[in-house]
């Protein structure tokens, strides 16, 4: 893995301006110092059944791993353990009496009013998710779930939720269409409709979401926001993960990350943004489990990007190729069709000099159209400087680190 330093300045480069932290690293919280980067640190669940038990190391855990490092490090908030219902369910008894001594820590210091406190659930907890509104939390955890809700509330703070549209599609034995987990548009009479609330659903992400909403409903709390700690789709997986591609990896987090800043909310909740980190920076070569989980990252362990989120409109987050070592070409599986259209479009309208490849000029060869829209699509695409949605061509243009110039 890259170190503190280089973590940083990837981040700077590419204009990341909140990040989550799954521990409290000192050389980590080091480096993010005077960045203004918005920082989410996090205690381990090895360390939460301690914290849990004794208010004196929850103190000791805030002033070794916050105070120590604010106001330099902008600390914004503590998860406290990650998915603990369902991943360390022994430790749940003692769930709510450890954010409490985290809090009371803060209150101390008179840091409460600037750092949040919660713990991020897997939506797994949600039961009969769709239709949303009939969705309920697993009422065997009632005990721990609703002191936990009086907390947040209590601290205005927000459920953390882990939202992964990848895992329910894969589950679903193909009731959910993949066009509806990736956010891509659906035609009317494909959308999800809740026939209690009348409410129409476009997305898996946004339905997971008020199917929380819901769920926290069915308890009585109404006013606690809902905040997306991890969500995400992996580029890479072996055979029994046909789904998890390079291009659908894109279009997930291009789409997820366009549909967070539009401000559009949810069904149930229309214009309240559901704040999301997505999972995650890096790929995790050594991360055991199947291919998929080493492959959730936007970037290698070199800082090269796996690829460019297509971000047409939403602003400039990981369009910077800070390597310059990224290059656009034709898809070998597009439709030739599809592929002398674009073509014909970058030699016109796109306005690229497409006389090399005339025949009898240095790019004629290989006279076919795979190897001509390569040239004519990476033209277009450092011509535009590399920026977000210019290397897409309508799906049959993919960006790659190879320089195409060396292989045909």
């Amino acid at each position: 893995m890259p170190s503190p330093i280089q973590v940083v300045a990837l981040l700077k480069a590419q204009n990341i301006r909140h990040v989550r932290l799954y521990d409290a690293d000192r050389a980590m919280l080091h480096a993010l110092a005077n960045t203004g980067i918005r920082v989410t640190v996090s205690v381990p669940n090895e360390q939460l059944l301690g914290i849990g038990q004794s208010n004196a190391t929850a103190a000791n855990w805030v002033a070794r791993n916050v105070i120590a490092h604010v106001p330099a490090t902008n600390i914004t908030a503590i998860a406290v353990g990650s998915e603990i219902l369902t991943t360390l369910p022994n430790a749940a008894p003692v769930l709510v009496s450890a954010l409490k001594f985290i809090h009371s820590a803060l209150v101390a210091s008179n840091l409460d009013g600037q750092i949040k406190v919660s713990t991020p659930q897997s939506s797994s907890i949600i039961l009969d998710s769709f239709p949303p509104s009939q969705a309920f939390f697993n009422r065997s955890w009632d005990p721990v779930m609703v002191p936990l809700l009086k907390f947040l509330q209590s601290t205005r703070s927000y459920f953390m939720l882990n939202v992964y549209p990848y895992y329910d599609y894969m589950q679903s034995n193909g009731v959910i269409p993949l066009d509806y987990a990736l956010f891509r548009p659906l035609p009317p009479n494909k959308e999800a409709v809740d026939a209690n609330t009348l409410l129409h659903y476009t997305n898996v992400f946004d339905a997971i979401v008020d199917a929380a909403y819901f769920s926290m409903s069915y308890l009585n709390f109404t006013n606690i926001p809902i905040f997306v700690t991890e969500s995400g789709w992996p580029s890479k997986g072996d055979s029994s993960e046909p789904d998890a591609t390079l291009d659908n990896a894109n279009t997930y987090n291009s789409n997820l990350i366009r549909h967070v800043l539009n401000n559009s909310g949810t069904p149930k909740h229309p214009g309240i943004v559901v704040s999301t980190y997505i999972y995650e920076l890096y790929n995790e070569d050594s991360r055991p489990g199947p291919v998929s989980e080493k492959n959730w990252g936007l970037f290698d362990a070199n800082s090269m990007p796996i690829y460019t989120l297509h971000l047409t409109g939403a602003g400039t987050l990981l369009s910077n190729d800070t390597t310059n070592q990224t290059f656009c070409v034709a898809k070998e599986s597009a439709d030739p069709k599809m592929l002398q259209a674009a073509l014909d479009w970058a030699c016109g309208p796109g306005k690229v000099d497409c006389t090399f490849l005339l025949q009898g000029q240095p790019c004629y060869e290989p006279n076919n159209v795979v190897a001509h829209s390569t040239y004519a699509f990476n033209a277009y695409f450092q011509k535009m400087a590399k920026s977000p949605g210019t290397c897409d061509f309508k799906g049959v243009a993919t960006i790659t680190t190879s320089d195409p110039s060396k292989q045909l």
